[in-house]
């Protein structure tokens, strides 16, 4: 009775194992996952270090606008393939390094004008350049402005006593081991083998150098480190003027057998050099007027010689330390920061564009950190360069450092989030002067809230619901009273300033944004935009999550922001698509170039007004009509972000790897799109990507961004969804 009572149960059982398993494929012929598809995304634990030393950057030769990089994101040191700026006069640069010249004579920061523009029968003053003011509009617009903490290369020199070019290098190969933060160097002269090591500490602004080579001991490999003066160009590939030797001062200040500190005065700036060393040197200073910032570090009698070097803003009473202690900290922080966060793993796709996808997803991420996770939001070109005298844009951040939320590492995003809080007073400021409520933030500043005086950064609109989004990125990943307390004065001013800025247009019953405006794609005429679409779904979206935001506090929603949200001017459209902005002229034939600012609605954003049918057709027609060539880098994340939202991950795809110039990543992984490198490019695809892989609110099954056709195998772990 036993037996027949068991082998009835298991009759039971397989009889129900085969209902579900029937059911289940039921479903999924419904849902359109097919059976064959199944297992297109794999859950394995990623083997970080595999993916990331599959990637690992090697070069024969120096490409003197792409320098390999050490760094922590508050200080990052360019090199050729040297080791050391040698041959190319690449950039040490920080987020502390911040100059000023001398105001024009006679004048103060506080007398600028700027310009009345007519804003709805109301003259409101927007710091715009003036004629009468040229030389202080201009000097607010290129100060304050970053500078080169020094070049540090070596004087190589052949045994005949004439300085070697690279061309005299033999042999050149250098690898950049992204896993351990440390660049080798390896080149030969006159058969002599030299090796170099460098690598930067994970959190002081120091790098460490070896080298060895018996051409040391011939006396034919120096150290140098030369000064230049600050720069006065908007954008620059090599910061810093090294003929103006009477404008700035190079002293120094402490010597001993082994080390060397120089006070560095360049008009009211100051900051410190300190070169130390652990074997035997002798240091000296230039003996010409022409080189009285070029120090060298000579070493005695050996074949091997370390050093590092170490820059701070003021005088450090820190213990030197050795180039290997260096090392060691940059061989422990660089896995444990690759094993935090997200990764993903492409490498079972049978798509051949896996590897160069995985590439520019393992090379971002690596740049991301040397330049882009510090205490400011980063310029356009990081810590590379200068693009627009190194102050970064209030618009791009959202580019620049949105990915750390997705990614799961949002305490490197949040390092640079103390700006919102540091200039609300001066943003509320900038409201009250015009008349509104809230805080309006700026467009183009520096470490002081104080705008680039210009027609773009006094009208642009878009940048200000960015603060709301980040507290939303914040409260996601830290729900609770802290997180609400932290952001609630940020958010309520932000919101206040939309709500206000939107203007109640009484015929219509409606309001309306603009004019004057510049809107994302800045190539419209602003005295007559008005409502344009990206930012009028942008408003929904911030006066929608403020209200929330009241909610959480346990406080009645805002009576105004709702009447702004109900009364909102719809997406303006025209002939079933979306436009960019209502009333605009022959938009697929004159303005179909620049930013496609109008997909961003629904792909950067969740959508809050959109109809899905109307922006498939709209982004179909982008695709057919839009003039790539004419575009910026971050627009193909953008646009990827848009195709995945719809249901077209093809696309999505397809746009992460777009061929056009203006989204191509080199050897070091440094991108195209704007001045280069254009980090916003580097940005914009982590973000895609993350949002790709982990999907975003309302989204179904894994990986939803990339094709269920069988040729992408996405193996992805510990990412967050996107909005």
């Amino acid at each position: 009775m036993k037996l027949k009572l068991k082998l009835f149960g298991k009759l039971i059982f397989c009889g129900l194992t085969f209902m579900i398993s029937t059911f289940l494929l039921f479903f999924l012929s419904l849902t359109g996952v097919s059976q064959s598809n199944q297992n297109w995304v794999n859950h394995e634990k990623i083997d970080r270090k595999v993916v990331v030393e599959r990637h690992k950057i090697i070069t024969t030769a120096t490409n003197p606008k792409s320098p390999a990089q050490v760094g922590n994101g508050e200080f990052a040191f360019g090199v050729d393939i040297t080791g050391l700026q040698t041959f190319v006069p690449f950039n040490t640069l920080s987020q502390w390094s911040w100059h000023s010249f001398q105001l024009p004579e006679g004048q103060r920061v506080e007398d600028f004008k700027g310009l009345n523009l007519d804003t709805h029968g109301r003259m409101i003053r927007y710091d715009i350049q003036n004629k009468e003011q040229v030389e202080l509009s201009s000097w607010l617009g290129g100060n304050p402005h970053r500078f080169n903490l020094g070049r540090i290369g070596f004087l190589i020199l052949k045994s005949d006593g004439t300085e070697a070019t690279e061309d005299d290098l033999e042999n050149t190969r250098q690898e950049v081991d992204m896993w351990e933060g440390i660049i080798y160097s390896y080149f030969i002269l006159e058969g002599k083998q030299v090796t170099v090591k460098t690598a930067c500490h994970p959190s002081l602004d120091i790098i460490g150098v070896s080298v060895k080579s018996d051409l040391i001991k011939n006396g034919q490999i120096k150290v140098f480190i030369d000064f230049p003066y600050p720069d006065t160009r908007a954008q620059a590939d090599y910061v810093g003027d090294f003929n103006k030797w009477k404008a700035h001062l190079s002293t120094i200040e402490q010597q001993n057998n082994n080390s060397a500190t120089i006070a560095r005065k360049m008009d009211d700036t100051k900051y410190f050099v300190t070169l130390a060393w652990t074997s035997k040197a002798h240091f000296l200073s230039g003996d010409t007027i022409s080189s009285q910032h070029r120090f060298y570090l000579d070493p005695i009698q050996t074949t091997e010689i370390s050093f590092t070097c170490a820059f701070s803003p003021g005088k450090s009473n820190q213990q030197f330390l050795t180039p290997a202690k260096v090392f060691t900290e940059s061989c422990k922080a660089w896995p444990e920061f690759w094993k935090s966060g997200a990764a993903i793993d492409l490498s079972q796709s049978k798509d051949l564009r896996w590897k160069e996808l995985e590439r520019r997803i393992v090379l971002s991420q690596y740049l991301m950190k040397v330049n882009e996770a510090g205490s400011f939001p980063p310029q356009e070109s990081g810590l590379v360069n200068n693009g627009w005298y190194g102050r970064f844009h209030f618009e791009m951040i959202w580019w620049h450092s949105v990915h750390y939320a997705l990614w799961n590492r949002w305490p490197i995003f949040e390092k640079s989030l103390h700006l919102l809080s540091d200039y609300l007073p001066t943003s509320k400021e900038r409201a009250k002067k015009q008349g509104y409520t809230g805080a309006r933030w700026p467009k183009c500043t520096a470490d002081v809230d104080r705008d680039w005086p210009h027609p773009i950064h006094a009208q642009l609109i878009w940048q200000q619901p960015h603060p709301i989004y980040f507290a939303e990125l914040d409260y996601r990943l830290h729900p609770g009273k802290e997180t609400l307390g932290k952001w609630r004065d940020i958010v309520f001013e932000t919101a206040g300033f939309m709500a206000d800025y939107a203007y109640f247009e009484k015929e219509n019953n409606r309001y309306i944004l603009g004019p004057p405006i510049y809107i994302v794609s800045e190539n419209t005429n602003p005295e007559t935009t008005f409502n344009p679409t990206f930012e009028l779904g942008y408003w929904r979206f911030g006066l929608r999550a403020a209200q929330v935001w009241r909610e959480r506090l346990g406080l009645a929603r805002d009576n105004k922001w709702d009447d702004v949200l109900k009364k909102l001017s719809p997406l303006p459209q025209e002939e079933g698509v979306y436009i960019t902005h209502e009333n605009i002229d022959s938009m697929w034939t004159k303005f179909n170039f620049e930013h496609p600012g109008l997909v961003g609605v629904y792909g950067v954003l969740p959508g809050d007004g959109v109809d899905t049918a109307c922006f498939k057709k709209t982004l179909d027609k982008i695709m057919a009509t839009w003039h790539f060539d004419r575009t910026w880098g971050w627009d193909f994340p953008m646009l990827a972000m848009a195709a995945a939202r719809i249901g077209n991950p093809e696309l999505a795809v397809d746009m992460v790897l777009h061929p056009y110039q203006n989204f191509q990543f080199d050897e070091h992984g440094l991108a195209t799109g704007g001045p280069f490198p254009y980090f916003p490019s580097n940005g914009g695809l982590l973000t895609a990507v993350a949002m790709m892989a982990a999907g975003w609110d309302g989204s179904v099954g894994n990986a939803p961004g990339f094709p269920e056709n069988g040729n992408w195998v996405v193996n992805y772990e510990n990412f967050n969804k996107m909005p």
